[in-house]
């Protein structure tokens, strides 16, 4: 790892704090694969970041972890669990893959876009919700089912949704 000289929102965003975190994590591969640590550095730091990654954070990593920018750009575009762009105080990606598809996901998703008033890929007016449609979360079993923020929410119904949205700070 370099040591990072950072001024401006890089600098409060890597303080202490989380180079300790990624550092734990980095840790745990060997010398010189550092570019392992790049998956769980990258939700340290969009956690940190209210929710999304920035290009600067994303450069900023790469030369924490001494890998090219590139190779943190194409982990950070790949997967959906990674956002490139502000978002909503909560984040809820719901599955619309073959399994939830057959047990109503499209009713799902019609419902969360006429309550939230948005559409998939746009964030609430009052900025609380970012809504998504991902493919397969994993949860098959539970069809039809999405991920509000970090938490799975499976076997759902309009009302269910309702009871959950309503039950949030």
């Amino acid at each position: 790892m370099t040591e990072m000289l950072l001024t401006g929102p890089r600098e409060t965003l890597f303080n202490d704090s989380l180079r300790e975190q990624m550092d734990s994590w980095i840790v745990k591969y060997p010398a010189g694969q550092e570019q392992s640590a790049v998956i769980p550095c990258l939700h340290i730091l969009q956690d940190a970041n209210e929710g999304w990654l920035s290009r600067a954070i994303m450069d900023a990593l790469a030369e924490y972890l001494d890998i090219p920018s590139i190779s943190v750009y194409e982990v950070a575009t790949f997967y959906t669990m990674f956002e490139l762009a502000p978002v909503g105080k909560h984040k809820i990606s719901v599955c619309t893959n073959i399994s939830c598809m057959l047990c109503g996901s499209e009713t799902i998703m019609n419902h969360l876009q006429q309550k939230l008033d948005i559409k998939p890929g746009e964030t609430s007016e009052d900025g609380q919700f970012t809504l998504k449609e991902v493919e397969c979360l994993g949860a098959c079993v539970g069809a039809p089912m999405m991920l509000l923020d970090r938490d799975y929410h499976e076997f759902l119904t309009p009302e269910k949704i309702d009871q959950i949205l309503d039950g949030l700070s």
